[in-house]
């Protein structure tokens, strides 16, 4: 399994239960965090009994594995030049379906519904408005790049492990 770097700015933009839009972490108190909405700009506490998620915790699920937001947001932005989708996220289900199949081919189309694919989209146009370009730092696809020209390694990740043990030891 490799180890993936996003971008800081995922880590910061925040999807908050029961309020539209993202939000930017702005500081952190005892039993709240003080958010800064996308949208209007505004300051706002979002406190601990909210569900409170990080973009970069979120993932889609494929036919083989789950694939990170920001992978699937690069994706879009290939798509669509780094400028907002030509897809309207009102658009009806069978639209919105063959959109996200041209951007992840093997999205699992019975757990990823209209209604996230929607989010998504929304959440892209949104951080594109407010200047977001890359989603996957820089080091990262560096690194993507060097391992798709090394063959991949046969050792599972227990045998990993247990040799980093050993060195350790050592």
């Amino acid at each position: 399994m490799s180890l993936k770097i996003y971008s800081t700015m995922l880590k910061e933009i925040l999807s908050v239960s029961g309020k539209s839009g993202l939000f930017k972490l702005i500081s952190q108190g005892k039993n709240m965090l003080i958010v800064e909405s996308l949208i209007d700009k505004k300051r706002q506490p979002a406190y601990s009994h909210e569900k409170i998620v990080s973009l970069a915790d979120v993932a889609i699920f494929t036919d083989s594995e789950e694939k990170p937001l920001a992978d699937v947001l690069d994706l879009i932005s290939l798509k669509e030049d780094g400028k907002k989708t030509t897809i309207d996220p009102k658009s009806d289900n069978t639209t919105l379906r063959n959109y996200f199949a041209e951007i992840l081919p093997d999205f699992d189309r019975e757990r990823v519904y209209p209604t996230d694919i929607k989010k998504i989209i929304t959440w892209y146009n949104l951080l594109i408005e407010n200047g977001f370009k890359h989603f996957v730092a820089k080091q990262e696809v560096e690194k993507k790049a060097k391992a798709e020209k090394k063959e991949p390694s046969t050792e599972s990740p227990v045998e990993k492990k247990e040799k980093k043990v050993k060195k350790a030891e050592k």
